[in-house]
């Protein structure tokens, strides 16, 4: 079984908010990591506070290209139209891209109808995008599927905030869960074990993870870490999944663990 985890931040300066505690992380301390936890390949996303992690990304895609593929961003800005999409996919290992659209005014943007230029590049090309939106704006995340349904979508950490614990933290899941009707939005099962009020092997979001499972199905839920906020190790993150969950399984566990992702995203 081929694990690749749904999303990591790579970066190699030394800036990082509070709650991403190793740093840098680089492409060795990647790769010494996924070595130990028997994780075969990264879906980077680069990171927001590094001014460099673009750049870097794709140092990472050149030099390890069986490793580590990427989801990219680029400031939605006036100065953004849709020739930047196109620039941003002409990057070695840039799969698609990844926007943070959890700051207020980002999610009014989300909201009000100022990203459909964004939304309408990455359905003529047909390419993935992954958001990190919070609860209030999940209705329009559906509303954008609904408009868009060449693009797909990746829902960052199950739409949790990072800072909440359960059960505040899941207090939004039948809004995430009835998004599952849109075949084009898939979700990112990453940054579980942040939420958990008990220690390894995360009881506490097992049920979480089963109701999102049975709306989403194995193609839909993509497994992953988002490491750099975790403090468990990786492979613990892995086996959490690959050993804790008994309706996980054969196929399925397959799919969740990686072979889902990569083909949401492309990544042969």
């Amino acid at each position: 079984m081929q694990i690749i985890d749904a999303q990591i931040h790579l970066w190699a300066g030394e800036n990082a908010p509070s709650h991403h505690g190793r740093a840098p992380y680089t492409v060795e301390s990647a790769l010494r990591d996924m070595a130990e936890a028997h994780v075969d390949r990264a879906v980077n996303c680069p990171a927001i506070w590094d001014a460099g992690a673009n750049d870097y990304a794709v140092e990472a895609a050149v030099r390890h290209p069986e490793r580590f593929a990427t989801l990219g961003w680029f400031p939605l800005d006036e100065a953004a139209d849709e020739s930047l999409v196109d620039v941003w996919l002409d990057r070695p290992g840039m799969l698609g891209l990844r926007f943070m659209l959890a700051a207020p005014e980002m999610a009014d943007h989300l909201a009000s109808g100022g990203l459909d230029w964004l939304w309408a590049a990455a359905d003529r090309r047909g390419i993935p995008v992954g958001l990190m939106v919070l609860p209030p704006y999940l209705s329009a995340v559906g509303d954008i599927a609904a408009r868009y349904p060449d693009m797909r979508l990746l829902i960052d950490h199950l739409a949790v905030n990072p800072f909440e614990k359960l059960p505040a933290a899941a207090a939004h899941l039948d809004a995430l869960l009835a998004l599952a009707r849109h075949p084009n939005i898939g979700v990112k099962a990453t940054g579980v074990p942040g939420m958990a009020t008990d220690s390894y092997p995360f009881v506490s979001t097992h049920g979480v993870l089963r109701r999102v499972f049975d709306s989403y199905g194995a193609e839909r839920m993509f497994w992953g870490t988002d490491i750099t906020r975790l403090s468990c190790s990786w492979r613990e993150a892995v086996t959490m999944f690959t050993e804790e969950l008994p309706w996980l399984r054969g196929r399925d566990l397959e799919l969740v663990m990686g072979r889902a992702v990569a083909e949401w995203i492309g990544w042969r």
